[in-house]
């Protein structure tokens, strides 16, 4: 696992627009390009295979507000892991994840947090492999003015 830099952004796009699909690649690029500028606490981890090609990516952030499961601030709170298909169940997300949290404890954090949809099993049973606690479910709800 390595930190991400500059030359790795369209590899990470790359990768967030088969884990988040509603945004084109562009979109994630122009993303990515905000959120790793070194404006805000947050950072992303690519997994290699031998041929150099990425085949996953963590992204971590540290947040100081209220996350829902969590007891202590600031957390690191993993925004997205992702695993391309042919590489998954053979230890990547862990790596993954075990980036993330090292970098959570050098930030000063005792906690990574994370969500998963309800709708969303394979997450929530990746989360659980991974060591994650569920804390709470919650449904949202909104009424229109």
């Amino acid at each position: 696992m390595h930190p991400c830099s500059a030359a790795d952004l369209d590899e990470l796009a790359a990768l967030r627009a088969q884990l988040w699909p509603d945004s084109s690649v562009d979109a994630h690029r122009a993303d990515v390009g905000e959120q790793y500028d070194g404006s805000r606490a947050a950072a992303a981890f690519l997994a290699r295979e031998e041929g150099g090609a990425a085949v996953g990516f963590g992204e971590v952030t540290l947040r100081h507000d209220y996350v829902n499961g969590c007891d202590t601030s600031p957390v690191a709170f993993l925004e997205g892991l992702f695993v391309i298909p042919t590489h998954r169940r053979t230890g990547v997300a862990r790596a993954l994840c075990e980036a993330l949290e090292e970098w959570g404890r050098d930030n000063g954090c005792t906690e990574l947090g994370s969500d998963a949809l309800l709708s969303n099993a394979a997450g929530q049973e990746m989360h659980a492999a991974l060591g994650f606690a569920e804390r709470e479910r919650v449904v949202f709800y909104r009424k229109m003015l």
